[in-house]
């Protein structure tokens, strides 16, 4: 039967530690979150908007290479590394991949690994009622770990894994309650996360230029009452001169002739204002009191409805 893709399960953003022996600690990897379907003869990659990712990840088309079960769904992070830390840039090298003359290339060039957590259907039935504890059991005796496929390993101590990430500067740590079930389309305080780092998924509603190349994009958010307010500038980060000169190229099928944004932007002058349809990643420091992001960094360009760029992204 065909598996039809689900929403995952979510954790909710804490700046403390919950207590007690039934909570467990993992890593928080800066990649993309993968939900592996295996029918028992088909096998689909999908992404947690439930875009289909097979594509750009033939690695893991092969599940009874890494996993024995005749049909299951497993959730996952895929990440990419670079000098030996997650990167979320180079992730999306491979994410952004569109066609299949690329994909080869590509997957020489970015190596990927896939960080298993949860396994959610085993051979025809549904295990999402059991509690993380049993389910994790699940993981270790069907899983067969390897250089590209690893299972996110457990920490009794939240507190002494985030002085570890903080001392690697990774993403930062997920808490999770052992006796949780997994709630498909859910988000809440069973499962909770703690990031190193702020980051949102903007969209560009302007752009500005140096010497004929777009040099900064003006981003946004949209509220409560779908309009979309400019939150800042950013014109560093981990884009290329190529990855500029790709934005550049594009701007003028996206031109509009008016501000997109309900507000007034800091920075409109020699602006080129672009129908909302781009979206990035970007990290920043904290908010300042005019709500805009103090000191954003651009991430990298993700696959995102510009209308899911809210202010709310807990």
């Amino acid at each position: 039967m065909e598996l039809k893709p689900i929403r995952p399960f979510e954790p909710i953003s804490t700046t403390t530690f919950p207590k007690g022996s039934n909570w467990i600690a993992q890593i928080k990897w800066d990649g993309v979150r993968i939900l592996t379907y295996y029918d028992g003869a088909n096998t689909r990659l999908i992404n947690r908007r439930l875009n289909n990712r097979t594509l750009q990840y033939p690695e893991l088309h092969q599940t009874q290479d890494y996993c024995d079960l005749n049909s299951v769904i497993l959730d996952g992070e895929m990440i990419a590394l670079k000098n030996g830390k997650p990167s979320f840039y180079e992730i999306m090298r491979r994410d952004g991949v569109r066609n299949t003359r690329n994909m080869s290339l590509v997957q020489r060039q970015v190596k990927v690994n896939y960080m298993i957590f949860d396994v959610l259907f085993a051979d025809g039935e549904w295990v999402t009622s059991k509690p993380l504890e049993q389910r994790q059991q699940l993981l270790q005796s069907v899983i067969k770990p390897s250089e590209l496929v690893q299972i996110v390993p457990n920490y009794p101590s939240a507190e002494e894994l985030f002085k570890v990430a903080e001392q690697f500067q990774l993403e930062g740590i997920v808490i999770k309650d052992l006796s949780s079930t997994y709630a498909i389309g859910g988000k809440d305080k069973r499962w909770q996360k703690r990031k190193l780092f702020k980051d949102l998924i903007a969209t560009v509603g302007g752009v500005t230029f140096r010497d004929g190349t777009v040099n900064a994009l003006l981003l946004g958010l949209y509220d409560d009452q779908q309009r979309l307010l400019y939150i800042g500038h950013a014109g560093t980060g981990k884009l290329s001169q190529q990855d500029w000169r790709q934005i550049t190229s594009i701007t003028n099928t996206l031109e509009i002739s008016h501000s997109p944004f309900a507000n007034i932007p800091q920075r409109s002058k020699g602006t080129m204002w672009l129908r909302p349809a781009l979206t990035v990643k970007v990290q920043y420091l904290e908010w300042t009191e005019a709500g805009t992001l103090r000191h954003p960094s651009i991430q990298s360009f993700v696959d995102a409805n510009p209308k899911d760029c809210i202010f709310d992204q807990s």
